[in-house]
């Protein structure tokens, strides 16, 4: 069983009190991934258990839910943009049939090296940063299960959680990302859990 890790023991880093922005990776986070492949579409897209019901709470705690995606398929020609975008339209139908929502959607539809925006570069978290002028580093979190998604907040200095679900076959990259995560958590829904009406993570 993959129990939570606290991996930094400074004051700010298990103090969720102030989080008032909760960046989301989407594949690994509120959908299964395909095994060696894309999700291409509404039809292959699977959610993972919790994740609407995480997103609500996080929303009935009056914090703001933002998507950051790379999404380098539509670069190999896999999907096109307007494929991503009637995805997301579904995703966002079925959340708010659960009464959930996402504030906003950023994703990167490039290669490698071809732009600062695909992650762990920061340029889908400086466009949310311009629309949020609220948000910042020390007020946000990045939740995703890969190593670009923990070198993206720790680039930042924002506060990450590395979601490693005890069901799947660890990434090969999974010791080197819950290392720079300040907490590893099972699930979007484990996370939220412990979080909210907590002022340290337990």
């Amino acid at each position: 069983m993959f129990e939570i890790i606290v991996a930094m023991s400074s004051e700010r880093a298990n103090n969720f009190s102030n989080i008032a922005y909760v960046f989301l990776d989407r594949d690994g986070v509120l959908n299964r991934h395909l095994p060696g492949s894309y999700v291409t579409s509404w039809e292959q897209f699977e959610w993972l258990p919790g994740v609407e019901e995480a997103i609500a709470r996080l929303n009935r705690s009056g914090r703001k839910v933002i998507l950051v995606t790379n999404q380098r398929g539509i670069a190999l020609g896999l999907y096109s943009e307007a494929d991503l975008h009637a995805l997301h339209d579904h995703l966002r139908d079925h959340l708010a049939a659960h009464d959930a929502r996402l504030d906003a959607i950023y994703h990167c539809p490039h290669d490698n090296g071809q732009c600062n925006c695909r992650k762990p570069l920061p340029g889908l978290f400086e466009q949310a940063f311009h629309d949020f002028p609220g948000a910042t580093a020390s007020n946000s979190v990045m939740v995703g299960d890969s190593l670009s998604d923990m070198e993206a907040g720790s680039r930042l200095g924002m506060r990450s959680i590395f979601i490693a679900d005890p069901a799947e076959p660890p990434r090969p990259d999974a010791d080197r990302a819950a290392a720079l995560a300040i907490a590893s958590a099972a699930s979007l829904q484990d996370f939220v859990q412990r979080c909210l009406g907590c002022t340290h993570w337990l």
